[in-house]
């Protein structure tokens, strides 16, 4: 196979994970871990548009206006990114439907995440930080339900 190709080939699969996330394939390769940390990171970096949006909007100029354009838009990718890694990763793949004694936690979980999602939702439609600090709170409770403790040392290993 030409060099070309190849890297070509290794180049757009290595950004179809970091887009997608992790495939549906069931590998049983799971990082649920990492997956918080990035829904952290992505409510991180929307707040920070948040930030630049209003301070953006004190000045009336082209720069201005194509800088809060840029990070509008940089809002709206992450908060996609979060909806996304709940929906595919944790509603499809790692959240099973439970039965009987578990239930009320599968539905603890699943109402977790419907909520953060909508918090997601809520960052696009207004620059209220309110919705990122309200969303982690959310994010907190989620991981209180649903990793032990190793879990939790180990999303706070990431997160330091």
């Amino acid at each position: 196979m030409n060099k070309k190709i190849f890297l070509l080939i290794s180049t757009l699969t290595f950004l179809t994970e970091l887009t997608f996330g992790h495939c549906q394939v069931p590998c049983g390769i799971y990082e649920d871990a990492v997956r918080v940390y990035q829904i952290k990171e992505d409510f991180n970096t929307i707040k920070k548009a948040m930030y630049n949006i209003k301070d953006l909007s004190k000045n009336e100029n082209a720069l201005s206006l194509n800088q809060s354009i840029r990070w509008v838009n940089t809002k709206e990718e992450h908060a996609t990114k979060i909806q996304d890694r709940i929906s595919h990763y944790f509603l499809i793949q790692r959240i099973k439907p439970k039965k009987d004694k578990e239930y009320n936690l599968y539905v603890k979980q699943t109402t977790l995440l419907h909520q953060i999602m909508i918090s997601a939702m809520k960052c696009k439609q207004t620059v209220d930080s309110k919705n990122v600090t309200d969303a982690l709170k959310l994010l907190d409770q989620f991981i209180d339900s649903y990793f032990d403790e190793h879990g939790k040392n180990h999303i706070k290993k990431i997160d330091h």
